[in-house]
């Protein structure tokens, strides 16, 4: 069984940033993602990541802002947002998924093991 616990949100003006985090147990997972969601929109992929080879992925809304990045050691999952915008405030989620055979890491992927949630508001 994996569990995941998110930490870092918060509030922050347009333009600013923050980091988040997300702290692993268990094993049965190759590839953990970030994911969001606003009130009254879809949830959306915003991240991922292989924990192996650590290859990335983005959504195109936060390339070039955000970065995902993992310490291995710790079994910890970052991701690290810059220059944030209004559009960036949601419930954000740490997801984590054992991919094999004929399938990908990806943003848009099916995750199996969620985290409960932080919260990032930005104001403008």
């Amino acid at each position: 069984q994996v569990q995941l616990v998110e930490s870092g949100g918060g509030s922050v003006q347009a333009g600013g940033s923050l980091r988040l985090s997300c702290l692993a147990s268990g094993y049965a997972y190759n590839c953990m993602g970030w994911f969001r969601q606003a009130p009254g929109k879809e949830r959306e992929g915003v991240a991922a990541m292989t924990t192996g080879g650590g290859s990335t992925y983005y959504a195109d809304s936060v390339k070039g802002r955000f970065t995902v990045s993992r310490d291995n050691a710790k079994k910890t999952l970052h991701l690290q947002m810059n220059s944030l915008k209004p559009e960036d405030t949601a419930v954000y989620y740490c997801a984590a998924v054992l991919i094999f055979g004929g399938g990908r890491c990806s943003v848009n992927g099916d995750y199996t093991y969620w985290g409960q949630g932080t919260q990032v508001t930005v104001s403008s």
